[in-house]
C-alpha cells in the first residue's frame, strides 16, 4: 500500500477545502460527455470529474475517484473504481 501521497476522503461540500491537493470521493454517474463524467456526490450535490477511464463508465453506477481536486466541484482523476450499481448496500 503506497502511503506516501494519501488522498483525503471529501464530498462536493469539502472539496472546495482542498483544492490542488490529492482527494478521494465516490458519486453516482449521472452523464458521461466526451471524457468528462459528471455525477452526485453523497451530499448530494453535482461533481465534474476530468480524465479516467476515457470510455466513461455506465450511468447510475458508483464509481470511486482518486485524483486532484482542481476546482470547487471537479476533480482530475488518476484513477476510477467502478463499483457497479449497488453501493453500501
Amino acid at each position: 500500500m503506497d502511503t506516501s501521497s494519501p488522498a483525503v476522503f471529501v464530498n462536493a461540500e469539502l472539496l472546495k477545502m482542498h483544492v490542488g491537493k490529492r482527494v478521494r470521493t465516490v458519486l453516482q454517474v449521472a452523464r458521461n460527455e466526451g471524457g468528462v463524467m459528471i455525477g452526485q456526490s453523497t451530499d448530494g450535490q453535482q461533481l465534474t470529474v476530468k480524465g479516467g477511464d476515457p470510455k466513461g463508465f455506465p450511468l447510475s453506477h458508483y464509481v470511486e475517484v482518486i485524483g486532484i481536486a482542481d476546482g470547487n466541484q471537479s476533480i482530475r482523476a488518476e484513477i476510477c473504481t467502478d463499483f457497479g450499481e449497488r453501493f453500501g448496500t
